[in-house]
């Protein structure tokens, strides 16, 4: 239990202000009595014991009215203090002192609160608290252990509101739920109040949300049987392409047999025509190289390859001879490059020599040259003309070394002299330097006392002008420090810093219930806001859900003609995606048939150009034969010109017989006309009657015996030129079958084929036409349903969305069920920022009024300081008068002294001028003199430089010379011109010897290349058997591949293989079609699944599961707290 002890009060109400009017009231145990007249301070003390407790004012005071009176007390501010001791729940020693200033303005009184400390004492040392870190008021209610509606309405209850137990009801209520704390049953009344209305809000929602909820778990039950089905449908689907593929296999594995047997054919075809090629080609070859050589070589292999070793065995020698000459060559070559390289190098010597030697003759006229010279210099005599010996060089050494000494003794004398006089000459110069530096020296001395003397008259000058002054300021420092003290004193008493500390304190105490105004209306607002906020959510989804309906509209506006155009009716999601399904396999089955056509179209127009190449080649290859048949005939009729050849080659030959069996007839006719002297005819035995006519028939004979050889020869080669052409014409007879092969045969029948292709892809090209315009008729409208299903897609997920808001706009509604509000945003803002106003009027009240306390202490701190200072300076300034005698008698000596060291410093000048002059005079004289001494010295050196210069080229010049004498250089010179002429004979035979090899090189080179051209002969006899027996491999292999070709059954083959093809595209067609209807279930079943794991959908059992579990335990909380609030309800009721 707590208990008061003491309290001291002091510049409250009529309690004085001065430290002698406090008073100390001690209280007793159990029970204190104050006893006294009206006005005694009976009230003030209890007024006091209330405001130390609680930091409330009596009523009707803001605070100023409960200080003591600064107009009673005549002062500007007045302090209030209030000091209880008391004694805490725990019995613990607690000190709490509140302090007040009020201060008076000229109109108002300002109020202000000090600032607040509480003591304790813990073992023994005092613990003070302050109001700036912790609030007084609760600290107090604290330790003494009673609210504060007790101490305000039962302990220290003011005398005027004594009667509160006979106020109204409400009043008297409110005081009596404060004194027993029944606020706190209230809080728990309305907080249990509140609970139980959110908890069934709470379970209105809950089943609105159950409600779609158990949609939601429906739904996804049923897509969970869609799938299963869908599995089911997958697995026998994927049965049946599992059995289509096992039957494709073997089938497949049998048409790459068959085809591989007719590529086997096609390379064993395309070989024979190569074979055939080849052998053409080789025949050919065979024909040029026989026509290229000039005769064949008759004889055996054996023999031909012998001739061709042995052949070959001489060229190589020739070869390896060539070789040795080209070594020999090479090694006469390098010789002859030694020769010329040692040849050079000889050159190169003798040519260094030969300068040398001249460049010695040049040195020993040089030398002669510089002793003329160096001797007409000197006066020396026998020294006019060269060439000079050894003797007269050594003379003239001599004699120069003489002159050079006598030269440089005559220059040291002359030395010397010119250095005692300038001695002379610096001994009267340093010794009036000297008499001149002490004087200089004494006059910097006195200068420098000068100077000081100077600086001490000035400043002791400067003092007495300071204070002469002095005596009139110190007049003035007294009038303006009793100016300074009046208005100290006239500030002091005009500051009113109390009263507006007083009023300070009551505008902060109006602050602070402004603030609390201010949290009250935030909370209210905060209130109102949170059931805005959800009238404002109700309006948002409301309006969504418009917007939704509005988009579901549009959807379906825009896709309605379209859609019912292709359905026949506006379908769901499912429906148009079994429909797009339907129409895809549609267009997969239209893009395998038009793939079929487009290949068979591509096999035609390969199949097409086959023929066309092929008959191309058939017709070049019969012009070929036609030109060339022409080339040889002259004419298309190969027959008759054939016969007609014969012919004349028949008549030829007799011809040739003929002529031939003349030759020997009309020799043996003019061997007996001649010989036997026959004078009748060998052949009608006529009589010749004279010799004229015998010797005109043997001449006649003898002219026709000349002219048959030429025609037995013309005649034969006109028979060989028409038996060639013969055997080119009968060469040419299987051409000619072939061009009638091709003409009546070949060439018909390729252009038939070619025909039948053209009519077969004109039909194709068709079909695909008709396939394409089917394709493009059903892709722009499955192009056209993927567009609309998008949009159903947006269509159905905008419906669940939709329910979705519709539940949410159920569950807002519940929370709104029930609430009616008073008073809107508008109201409580207004209010808000009209206390918000006078709280900033009351801040800036408080700022103001602390200015003013801060300026008005300012002002006063500032006229105290300058007092101080005036009185400072008057004190100073009366010192200083009482040295002004002293400074005026230093004055007199410093002037003094100065005067004494002017005349000094002026002497020292005087006596230093003649010195100067003096000096600069002695200075003049000794450079005159040290410059004629540097030009004699100057002359002799550059005499005798140059002597010993010409003396030193003399020198150098002899020891070339004897340097050359020495190393031999002419027998050198000598050695190296014989070994020249040796290189030089030796490098002439070396190229005779060249110009032979050469001759020979060119002999042998002209054999190798006539026994290149034998052996190129030989070569082309072994080529050409070579090539003869290859062209009979050629045919033996051309006819093992036509016996091979011709076991295999081709036309039984390429019947299997279309029929296989036909049965294979069958399958694969049944293929894809199942593989089409198994990728349809895999979509579904991903799109299936893909709903499954939508938000609404995932979990959805456990969610209405969950939610049914929290609607049920909400229900039974409920009424739990329903049972409470009933319960506590009627304890409070049983305490009133």
């Amino acid at each position: 239990m707590s208990r008061i002890e003491k309290m001291s009060i002091l510049g409250v109400r009529s309690f004085g202000i001065e430290d002698k009017d406090k008073q100390i009231i001690t209280f007793f145990s159990p029970l204190t009595i104050l006893v006294g007249p009206n006005g005694a301070g009976k009230t003030t003390i209890i007024e006091c014991l209330k405001y130390i407790c609680t930091g409330d004012f009596p009523p009707g005071t803001k605070g100023n009215t409960f200080v003591h009176d600064p107009k009673v007390a005549q002062e500007t501010d007045v302090r209030a203090q209030i000091r209880l001791q008391f004694r805490d729940v725990n019995g613990e020693l607690i000190a709490v002192q509140r302090s007040m200033v009020c201060t008076q303005k000229s109109k108002k009184t300002e109020f202000k609160t000090l600032e607040g400390v509480i003591t304790r004492t813990k073992h023994g040392e005092k613990v003070s608290l302050s109001s700036k870190c912790a609030e007084i008021d609760r600290e107090m209610i604290s330790s003494l252990g009673v609210s504060k509606s007790v101490l305000n309405n039962v302990i220290f209850c003011h005398q005027e509101d004594s009667n509160w137990p006979l106020s109204e009801g409400k009043a008297l209520k409110q005081k009596f739920d404060e004194i027993f704390s029944a606020t706190r049953y209230i809080k728990a009344l309305e907080t249990l109040r509140q609970v139980r209305q959110t908890q069934g809000q709470k379970v209105k929602e809950c089943q609105t949300e159950l409600k779609y909820l158990k949609q939601n778990k429906e739904k996804a039950c049923e897509i969970r049987d869609q799938i299963t089905s869908k599995e089911a449908q997958l697995i026998s689907s994927k049965e049946i392409v599992k059995s289509y593929e096992n039957e494709l296999d073997p089938l497949k594995n049998r048409l790459k047999e068959i085809e591989q047997n007719l590529s086997k054919i096609m390379r064993l075809d395309n070989e024979i025509k190569a074979l055939d090629s080849r052998k053409k080609q080789m025949e050919k070859d065979n024909s040029e190289l026989e026509q290229k050589m000039e005769k064949v070589f008759q004889g055996t292999d054996e023999q031909l390859n012998d001739l061709y070793h042995n052949h070959q065995r001489t060229v190589r020698e020739k070869e390896r001879r060539l070789i040795d000459c080209q070594r020999e060559l090479e090694k006469l070559n390098k010789e002859s490059r030694l020769l010329n390289q040692e040849k050079s190098e000889l050159l190169v010597e003798q040519g260094r020599l030969q300068l040398q030697a001249d460049r010695h003759q040049e040195h020993i006229r040089a030398r002669d040259s510089l002793i003329q010279s160096l001797a007409t210099q000197l006066e020396l005599d026998g020294f006019e003309r060269g060439p000079f010996s050894e003797r007269h060089i050594k003379n003239f050494h001599k004699l120069v070394r003489e002159r050079q000494e006598k030269e440089t003794e005559i220059a040291n004398q002359m030395m010397n002299d010119f250095a005692e006089k300038e001695t002379m000459k610096q001994k009267q110069i340093d010794e009036i330097r000297d008499k001149k530096t002490g004087l200089g020296r004494i006059i910097e001395l006195k200068s420098e006392i000068l100077s000081k003397k100077q600086n001490e008259l000035r400043n002791v000058k400067y003092e007495l002008q300071q204070l002469e002054g002095s005596s009139d300021r110190i007049l003035e420092l007294d009038q303006e420090l009793s100016k300074a003290e009046r208005e100290l004193s006239k500030a002091e008493k005009n500051s009113n810093v109390e009263a507006l500390k007083t009023e300070v304190i009551s505008l902060q105490s109006e602050k602070a219930d402004l603030d609390r105004t201010l949290r009250k209306l935030d909370q209210e607002m905060e209130q109102i806001n949170h059931h805005t906020t959800t009238r404002t959510q109700m309006e948002m989804l409301t309006k969504d859900k418009s917007d939704k309906d509005e988009q579901i509209r549009k959807i379906k506006s825009r896709h309605s003609d379209e859609l019912t155009s292709l359905l026949g009716y506006f379908p769901n999601k499912k429906q148009l995606e079994d429909w797009l399904h339907s129409k895809s396999k549609e267009i997969n089955q239209t893009r395998d048939r038009l793939a079929k056509l487009n290949k068979e179209l591509a096999s035609a127009e390969q199949n097409k150009n086959h023929l066309n190449n092929e008959l191309k080649r058939k017709e070049e290859q019969l012009s070929s034969y036609e030109d060339k048949l022409f080339d040889v005939c002259g004419s298309q009729d190969f027959e008759s010109d054939l016969d007609r050849l014969k012919e004349e080659i028949e008549k030829s030959s007799k011809q040739r017989a003929m002529l031939a069996g003349a030759t020997a007839v009309y020799s043996q006719f003019i061997t007996q006309l001649t010989d036997e002297n026959q004078s009748c005819c060998p052949v009608c035995q006529r009589v010749f009657q004279t010799e004229a006519e015998l010797q005109e028939v043997i001449s006649d004979l003898q002219s026709k015996l000349r002219l048959a050889p030429d025609k037995l020869k013309s005649t034969e080669s006109e028979l060989k030129k028409k038996e060639k052409r013969r055997d080119e014409m009968l060469g040419l007879v299987p051409m000619r079958q072939s061009i009638i092969d091709l003409k009546e045969k070949e060439i018909p029948e390729l252009r038939n084929k070619l025909q039948n292709v053209n009519r077969d892809i004109q039909r194709l090209k068709n079909d695909i036409e008709e396939q394409e315009t089917l394709l493009g008729t059903i892709m722009p409208e499955e192009e056209s349903a993927k567009v609309c299903l998008t949009d159903v897609t947006i269509m159905e997920r905008f419906q669940m969305e939709l329910k979705d808001v519709e539940r949410k706009i159920a569950q807002q509604a519940a929370k709104l069920q029930g609430l009616d509000l008073g008073r809107t945003v508008q109201q409580v803002n207004q209010e808000k920022q009209e206390k918000q106003h006078k709280l900033d009027t009351v801040s800036s009240k408080i700022e103001l009024n602390r200015k003013l306390i801060q300026d008005q202490q300012e002002q006063i701190q500032h006229l105290k300081s300058t007092t101080n200072e005036l009185k400072s300076e008057k004190l100073q300034i009366s010192t200083n008068l009482q040295r002004r005698q002293q400074l005026e008698e230093q004055t007199v000596e410093l002037s003094t002294e100065v005067q004494s060291l002017f005349r000094e410093i002026k002497d020292a000048k005087e006596q230093l001028s003649p010195l100067e002059t003096t000096l600069e005079k002695f200075q003049q004289e000794k450079e005159e003199l040290i410059n004629k001494k540097n030009a004699s010295n100057k002359i002799a050196q550059d005499k005798m430089n140059d002597i010993k210069e010409k003396v030193k080229n003399i020198h150098g010049y002899m020891k070339d010379i004897e340097n050359y004498i020495q190393d031999g250089k002419d027998d050198y010179k000598k050695q190296k011109e014989n070994e020249l002429n040796k290189v030089i004979a030796q490098l002439s035979e070396c190229d005779k010897h060249k110009e032979n090899i050469n001759k020979e090189m060119g002999i042998m080179r002209q054999d190798i290349d006539t026994q290149k051209i034998q052996e190129r002969w030989l070569q082309d006899n072994l080529t050409l058997r070579k090539r003869n027996e290859e062209l009979k491999e050629v045919e033996e292999e051309r006819k093992q591949h036509l016996k091979e070709m011709g076991q295999m059954q081709v036309l039984q083959m390429k019947n299997d293989h279309q029929k296989l093809e036909e049965k294979i595209d069958n399958i694969k067609r049944n293929h894809s079609l199942a593989i089409g209807r198994q990728k349809g279930y895999e979509e579904e079943i991903i799109h299936f699944k893909r709903e499954l794991r939508e938000p609404q959908f995932r979990d959805a059992e456990e969610k209405y599961r969950e939610m049914m579990i929290v609607m049920r335990t909400t229900e039974l909380v409920n009424k739990d707290l329903d049972i409470y609030y009933k319960t506590l309800d009627h304890r409070s009721s049983c305490n009133w």
